[in-house]
Order: C-alpha cells, then structure tokens, then sequence
C-alpha cells in the first residue's frame, strides 16, 4: 500500500516514512492552489477551483462559499447538494467524507489528523477518517474529531466538539457532544 492509501485506511504515519515527501508534494500544492480558491467571486469559480484541487468534480447543485481551508484536499469527497458555508478547515489528510444533502455552517472544522501525547513521538500523525452521512448538518463552529461518523439526518449543535461517532436521526451539542435528542421524523 502506498502512503496515500495507508493515509486513508487510518492509524499511525511517522515523519520518518519514506513516502512522507509524496505528501508534502500535495500539501505544497493545496497551498498553491488555495490563494485562487479563496478570491473566488462566484460559486461556480469555487467549485471548479475545489474540483482541481480534490481531483473530483464538485456537482453544480453543491454550494461552497470561500474562504475555504484545506491542507491537503485530494482525500476531500463532496456529495450533490452539499451547503458549506463561509471559513470552513478540512484537515483532509485521513479522509473526508460528505454525502449528498449535508449542510455545513460557517467556521466548522472537519479534522482527521491528531498526535501522540508522548512528546517522543509528537510529530507522528494519527489519522481517522469523517464521513458526515446524508441529510446531515453541521452547526456554526462546530468541530469533528478524526475517525468519526456522523448518521444521516443528525444535527450538530454549533459549538460542539464531536469526538465519537452521532447515531442517525439525533441531535448532539455540547463539550465533548453527548446526545441533546432523537429527532422524530415528520
């Protein structure tokens, strides 16, 4: 398996790996690509700049407003019909997943990267994939955690930091986020 495999199959990558150069050749070409991004004027400049820099067609029916923050983007999957509001990070190098329908607010953070607490190995990353499920949303300022899952329909409060998985069909808020309610369909 290549690094970028392993990178989204989750666990450890040490800064001494070998491929480790051929995911800092991508994380130089977010920054390069990044600046265009975010003086975007239009949508449809945003999705075509995201479309190069995820190497995936951004669908005309999804919406992203800039700025936009990304320090990697080729692991970055964006379904139809996707809202994501303004100044969102999505530290992608775990792999993000966002299916069709998802709204996300303003300033939420979507992180798949961590440490270790031993300052030995602090520069190791620890990586965990999101996968935000259809028809959820994401509050304002909002912050999920690597190798979480949020289910269909879930709601995130804003504010909330989400560190395990949300279960389809509740609403979590809070610090760390526990379960506020079951959302009842109509």
């Amino acid at each position: 398996m290549d690094i970028f495999a392993r990178m989204l199959a989750g666990g450890t990558i040490r800064m001494d790996d070998p491929e480790i150069p051929a995911m800092w050749a991508v994380v130089s070409r977010a920054l390069r690509l990044s600046p265009a991004l975010n003086a975007a004027t239009d949508t449809s400049q945003v999705r075509a700049l995201l479309s190069e820099l995820t190497g995936r067609p951004i669908d005309a029916s999804t919406r992203v407003f800039a700025p936009f923050h990304t320090n990697f983007g080729r692991h970055i999957v964006i379904g139809k019909n996707v809202f994501i509001n303004h100044a969102c990070t999505m530290l992608d190098l775990g792999g993000i997943t966002i299916e069709d329908d998802v709204q996300i607010g303003p300033k939420v953070n979507l992180i798949t990267e961590n440490h270790p607490t031993d300052p030995a190995q602090r520069k190791t990353l620890l990586l965990g994939g999101v996968h935000l499920k259809r028809n959820a949303w994401i509050g304002a300022a909002a912050t999920i955690l690597p190798g979480v899952t949020v289910g269909e329909n879930a709601v995130v409060a804003a504010g909330a930091v989400v560190h395990k998985d949300v279960a389809a069909n509740t609403i979590v808020g809070g610090i760390p986020a526990r379960i506020i309610k079951t959302i009842e369909a109509a």
